[in-house]
């Protein structure tokens, strides 16, 4: 038998590879599916099936692209409204033998209307584990508000329906594998807990102690942050992506091609906090290489051609998260990185640091100082900065104007590293007067000047 779950990081997504005897089956994998044929091979199986729970919005599927290597069926749920571009159809209460296996296909509507959880049975015959998608996760349960908010309650009922009265009753001893853990954009407090069950869940998460559905309607479903780039991963995932065949390889460029190219194209600058402000190439976004999945998608667009500059010529990583939120039209790469830059005689820019102890100097000694603080309210609310104005990095592309052109802006969020991503932005957009508080409220030390 053979059970594997495949993480994606930064997007937290979860897919799983299940197989028994000489097949095997794959649940919501991800577009660099190289992984899931090696490890069936290895153990003598053939991908027969891949399943999807639902339209993912944010991440582009890999169903495609693994159908065209292996030769499976793709299958969706019945009960979906969406009219799907490839794969065929499952109805509720289905079943699909996967050698001594069983998996039973769950209609559990609520975070889509066509949302499928499937259950898994084992060679007895016994429930043992359910792909729960996006409808149940670790300490949480997907979000409801993808159909907007006049559709808000209706669909949060339905997910109340699904999850008490066709996932609880399932036992606590089955195990949960849902499509996310910790970080997705796709929960709002999805619990560090890899694995989890039923019953840990019916105990321990906080959204299913509201057991009347009023209850659960008023305090569960809410409007919550819309990535812009969820609309092309709809569009991708409905349609169908376009086939890869192999993970793409941007062409090494000399500074100087890099600097012709870069005028009509997209720089990401994917090295970390300090080295993007010592030097980076003029116009340049900075996102560090672990925060492109959470963060690509909120400020890259697709209508141009994306240039890197990395730590290294290694730019592997970085295109499989890349390739992941569907950015396909990664051009280049500089050659050499910035030593090669800067030996070709061209110009930079650069950002001024501060640590945490100037910033509390500063306020120490009363000094009219102007702090743009780009954590989230969840993170505001557990630790403020007196005076200092918030505006979460992912609004401000659309909050420009609230931020002062003339005067030094102090910029601090919990670590730095988002910070460098509103500097860069704020640079981009002609802002010159900018201070990154290196470390954030992790490095924050000042104890004339605590947080309240």
């Amino acid at each position: 038998m053979l059970f594997e779950r495949f993480e994606s990081p930064g997007l937290a997504h979860y897919s799983y590879l299940i197989g028994e005897g000489h097949q095997a089956v794959v649940i919501d994998p991800r577009r660099d599916g190289e992984v899931y044929v090696q490890t069936a091979a290895r153990a003598g199986m053939q991908i027969t099936h891949i399943l999807e729970t639902h339209r993912n919005e944010d991440y582009v599927i890999g169903s495609v692209e693994l159908a065209h290597r292996t030769g499976a069926v793709i299958l969706h749920s019945a009960q979906d409204d969406l009219d799907y571009g490839y794969g065929e159809r499952i109805g509720d209460g289905e079943k699909l033998r996967i050698g001594r296996l069983r998996l039973q296909a769950l209609h559990t509507p609520g975070h889509t209307r066509g949302h499928v959880s499937y259950l898994l049975h084992d060679p007895s015959g016994t429930p043992w584990v359910l792909f729960s998608g996006d409808a149940l996760f670790a300490g949480d349960v997907g979000r409801t508000d993808f159909y907007g908010r006049d559709k808000l309650d209706e669909m949060t009922g339905l997910l109340y329906e699904s999850l008490f009265h066709k996932i609880l009753p399932l036992g606590d001893e089955v195990i949960v594998c849902p499509a996310h853990g910790a970080g997705s954009a796709c929960g709002t407090a999805i619990a560090e807990r890899p694995w989890t069950t039923i019953g840990l869940e019916r105990k321990l998460n906080p959204r299913l102690q509201y057991t009347n559905k009023d209850d659960f309607v008023a305090h569960v479903g809410r409007m919550l942050e819309y990535p812009p780039y969820f609309r092309m991963m709809e569009k991708l995932n409905l349609e169908g992506p376009p086939l890869l065949g192999s993970l793409p390889s941007p062409r090494p460029l000399s500074p100087r091609e890099f600097a012709r190219r870069a005028g009509d194209a997209l720089v990401l600058d994917t090295r970390m906090e300090l080295g993007f402000s010592s030097a980076h190439v003029p116009g340049a976004l900075s996102i560090w290489e672990d925060g492109v999945p959470s963060f690509a998608g909120w400020f890259l667009t697709y209508d141009k051609p994306i240039l890197l500059v990395t730590e290294t010529n290694d730019v592997s990583q970085a295109v499989r998260y890349l390739i992941r939120l569907g950015y396909d039209r990664l051009d280049g790469f500089l050659a050499g990185g910035m030593l090669a830059w800067h030996k070709a005689g061209l110009p930079s820019q650069r950002l001024e640091t501060v640590t945490v102890q100037d910033l509390c100097r500063h306020l120490d000694e009363g000094e009219d100082i102007w702090i743009l603080d780009v954590r989230s309210d969840d993170e505001i609310q557990q630790a403020e900065i007196p005076n200092a104005h918030h505006i979460h990095v992912t609004e401000l592309p659309q909050r420009l104007d609230e931020v002062p052109r003339h005067r030094l802006v102090y910029i601090f969020c919990g670590s730095g590293l988002r910070s460098m991503i509103a500097a860069s932005l704020l640079q981009r957009a002609g802002w010159n007067h900018l201070a990154v508080v290196l470390g954030g409220l992790a490095g924050w030390s000042s104890t004339t000047c605590p947080l309240p």
